[in-house]
């Protein structure tokens, strides 16, 4: 499943748009990050690779997806 058809997939669900889903998936992510837990959670965070500081929504989809495939 592309990025588009999550993104699509979960507008519809929660009756908004796709552009809106993006940046709630950016501000969560910039949350989590800047905010991590404890030491555990900043591990994880560590394994995703991202060219900034922090993943964009893309970026973590696409490290989920791969992930979810070596299962």
């Amino acid at each position: 499943m592309s990025n588009r058809k999550i993104y699509r997939k979960i507008a519809k669900e929660n009756n908004t748009t796709i552009v809106e889903v993006k940046r709630e998936m950016q501000m969560a992510l910039e949350y989590g990050y800047k905010n991590p837990s404890n030491s555990i959670m900043k591990a994880h965070q560590n394994q995703v690779p991202h060219k900034g500081e922090i993943p964009t929504p893309e970026e973590f989809i696409a490290y989920v997806v791969d992930k979810i495939k070596k299962e």
